[in-house]
């Protein structure tokens, strides 16, 4: 879903927004901006090897 959100141009505060936890301790809530640039960072990291 943040990668959709992504091409879509939006900012990393509302792919944060639009994100909820789903599981773990922090259940239900939103991830922080940190956390969905650590997310996609993490992502183009694994598929550029």
């Amino acid at each position: 879903m943040a990668l959709h959100l992504r091409a879509q141009d939006l900012s990393l505060r509302d792919i944060a927004a639009r994100l909820v936890i789903t599981s773990g301790k922090k259940k239900g809530r939103h991830p922080s901006a940190a956390t969905v640039l650590r997310m996609l960072r993490d992502h183009d990291q694994q598929s550029a090897t």
